[in-house]
This record gives structure tokens, C-alpha cells and sequence, in this order.
């Protein structure tokens, strides 16, 4: 009798229990397909940007005229360098509707799974933002100066820590080259907590949209999920070389293609568009330190999801007013973002500053509100319908952990 070769063979025996024979959830939707194009980015990125560092020169008097040859001497330099930086949005799209999928579905039950992949996101965004830097146009360098300067808010080390980074007393030549060697090594260390980000999940098993046991309905990876995901990563890849060649400028600033200028302010600064949620928070507080600590809570606060309470079912399908507020709380992180392109004036102040509120409100009262909805659901099916039912179980209820129905019993 003959076998598969991933069955006689133990790395590949290994990589198909983890990837070809992995049992997955019956009904994923597309939501599940982001993480498999988040992979694809990743690799584009790290490809595009090994060919450009063959060609770029990270010094303050040469880096905005290696980018030049890159676009306009190199063969097919205009490419790569589209690619990479048309990619960078579209890995934020991605990781932006993977983690959104991941609160409605309630993804952040799967404590290892979740923490890992919020750390890779705070990495994202520092990788990110090295290598806005690394073209050293006028919005770069700005930039640069407005988000380092804000280290200066640690009490008593932060002007230290602020020269350390910038390697003087002013974003220079030495700042330019640490940017530089960072944006080439930590995409390297992503791509390792990506491997560990997997492991989790495989070893778990992912969530399901309903949020109910799926012990009795799995199926393997592949044929049904492998296809579903190739056919979303071509969509992806389509889309974005649709934007490099027909708008490769559509997510750039105008001030980026001008040299850096230390004696020219431009008269907007503003980073790329997927930090704009967090700079207009930064900018709604009037105090810089807490504009920093609001700044720096919006992100690190997605650490605190898997330590909610559980309730009666994971993700939203069955919480209507849960589900109202949850796409409240997408509203406002339109909002932030489009308030972040504006200047600092009304009404666009009282605008970031009413959006941040909403935001950050959001965190512990979706989980007052699914609580809320399991007592009224409770109390509607036992109270109202057969007569004899137990009641004790559900008024000692406190939401520390699952009700099952079980525990309800109903006397005939």
C-alpha cells in the first residue's frame, strides 16, 4: 500500500499537520482570508526592499538623489519602488480589517495567539515609520522630527533618550543611518514572530464566526481553505499593481518629493495615513504629556481584550447593540483619520477630540453591553416562558464566566 509522501516523511509530515490536514471551522468567511494576504505582503516587502537597498545611500546629502536614480536609472527601480511603498498601505489595510475581524469575532480569546500578533503590529508600525523616513523629502524629515520629539515627554530622561535616538542634538546624518539599519533588520525579526504567530494559531485552532463548538465540524485546510485563500491573495496582488501603475502616488504627500529642508517648516505636517488615527488623538489633548500617553494608549490597549470577561457567546453575532457599537467605533477611527489630514482648527479640533472619546470609550463599554444583553436574554427565556424554571443559576450569574444552558433546568 502506498502513502502520501507527507505521511512517510517527518518534516512533512510536520508542515501538513500544520498547514495542508490543519482541521478548520466549516463556516470561515472571507474575513479569515487577511491573514494569508498579510503573509503575501510581507514577502512582496521584503523582497522590493532588498533591491532597493542595493541601490539606495542612507546619507543626508545623498539619500534623496539615490531615491531619484532608483525611480528613474535603475531597470525597473519605478517598480520596486512603487511596490514597496503602495505595499506598505496595503499590509495596513490588511492587518487593520484582520485585527477588526479579530474584536467583532472576538479573536483575542486566543490569549498567545492575540498578544503575538499585537506586538507584530507595534513592529509594523515602527518598521513603518523607519522607512518613511529613509526618503528624506521634506514630509520625512518633519515627520521624523515631530514623532522623536515626543520621547522628550518621558519625565526626567526624555531629552536624553530623544539625542540618544537622534544620535546629536537635531535629526541628522546619524539619525538617517539608524533608521536605516533598523528598517533592514526588524522585517526579518516580523517575519519571525509571524512563524510563532502561526504556531499559536495552529495549535489552538482559529474561532468561528457563530462562536460556538466546532469540535463536529472541521475540515481540512486544504482543498477549502487553500483555494479560498489563493484566490483572495491574486485579488490583492491585482489591486495593487492596479494602484503602481495607474496611481503609484495616490497615498503620498506632495512635500515628500521636495529635498529635506531643516530651515522650511512645511505648513501641514501630517505621517502617512494609516498613523493619522493615532497623531489626532495626539493632537486633541492640549498637554504634550498626556497627548503622548493617550497617543501611546491607543495602541497598547488592545494588550488588555484577552483579559475581558467571557459571556455566554464569543463574537457578535447574536449581540445587535454590540454590533451597532461596534461599527460606532470603526465610524471614529474614519473619523480620526480623516480629522488627522485637516489643520488644527474648529471644527476639525472638537471633531478629533469627540472621535477620541469614542474610541477609547469603546473598550470597556462593549463589554457592559454584552453583559447587559445575556441577563435580558436570560430573564426573556426564563421568565416568560414555561412556568418551574430554575432561576438561581441565572440571578447568581456574574459574567466571570460561560453560562451554559445545561445549568438551566427546567421542571415539568
Amino acid at each position: 500500500m502506498s502513502y502520501a509522501p507527507r505521511h512517510n516523511n517527518k518534516i512533512l509530515h510536520a508542515v501538513a499537520g500544520s498547514f495542508y490536514d490543519l482541521p478548520c471551522p466549516i463556516n470561515l468567511n472571507m474575513w479569515w482570508n487577511f491573514g494569508s494576504m498579510l503573509g503575501m505582503l510581507l514577502v512582496i516587502q521584503i523582497l522590493s526592499g532588498f533591491i532597493m537597498a542595493c541601490h539606495y545611500t542612507p546619507h543626508e546629502g545623498l539619500a534623496f538623489s539615490s531615491v531619484v536614480h532608483i525611480m528613474h536609472d535603475v531597470h525597473e527601480g519605478w517598480l520596486f519602488r512603487s511596490l514597496h511603498s503602495n505595499g506598505a498601505s496595503f499590509f495596513f489595510m490588511c492587518i487593520y480589517a484582520h485585527m477588526g475581524r479579530g474584536m467583532y469575532y472576538h479573536s483575542f480569546v486566543l490569549h498567545k495567539t492575540w498578544m503575538v500578533g499585537v506586538t507584530m503590529y507595534l513592529m509594523l508600525m515602527a518598521i513603518a515609520f523607519l522607512g518613511y523616513v529613509l526618503p528624506w523629502g521634506q514630509m520625512s524629515y518633519w515627520g521624523a522630527t515631530v514623532i522623536t520629539n515626543l520621547f522628550s515627554a518621558i519625565p526626567y530622561i526624555g531629552n536624553m533618550v530623544t539625542q540618544w535616538i537622534w544620535g546629536g542634538f537635531t535629526v541628522c546624518d546619524a539619525t538617517l543611518k539608524r533608521f536605516y539599519v533598523l528598517h533592514m533588520y526588524l522585517p526579518f525579526a516580523l517575519g519571525g514572530l509571524f512563524v510563532i504567530h502561526m504556531y499559536y494559531l495552529h495549535d489552538t485552532g482559529s474561532n468561528n464566526p457563530l462562536g460556538v463548538d466546532d469540535g463536529g465540524d472541521l475540515v481540512s485546510f486544504h482543498p477549502y481553505y487553500s483555494h479560498k485563500d489563493f484566490v483572495g491573495m491574486l485579488i490583492m496582488v491585482g489591486t495593487l499593481f492596479l494602484v503602481v501603475l495607474f496611481a503609484p502616488d495616490v497615498f503620498g504627500a506632495a512635500e515628500n518629493y521636495i529635498p529635506a529642508n531643516p530651515y522650511k517648516t512645511p505648513i501641514h505636517i501630517q505621517p502617512e495615513w494609516y498613523f493619522l488615527f493615532a497623531y489626532t488623538i495626539l493632537r486633541s489633548v492640549p498637554n504634550k504629556g498626556g497627548g503622548v500617553a493617550a497617543l501611546a494608549g491607543s495602541v497598547l490597549i488592545l494588550y488588555l481584550m484577552p483579559f475581558r470577561p467571557k459571556y455566554f457567546h464569543l463574537g457578535l453575532a447574536f449581540y445587535p447593540l454590540s454590533q451597532l457599537y461596534y461599527w460606532i467605533f470603526v465610524s471614529s477611527f474614519l473619523m480620526l483619520t480623516f480629522v488627522g489630514m485637516r489643520p488644527v482648527q474648529e471644527p476639525y479640533q472638537v471633531m478629533g477630540q469627540v472621535s477620541s472619546l469614542v474610541y477609547f470609550m469603546y473598550y470597556p463599554t462593549h463589554c457592559l453591553l454584552e453583559r447587559w444583553w445575556d441577563v435580558l436574554m436570560s430573564y426573556l427565556q426564563f421568565s416568560l416562558g414555561e412556568s418551574g424554571v430554575n432561576h438561581s443559576k441565572v440571578s447568581n450569574y456574574d459574567g466571570g464566566s460561560e453560562l451554559k444552558w445545561d445549568d438551566l433546568s427546567v421542571k415539568n
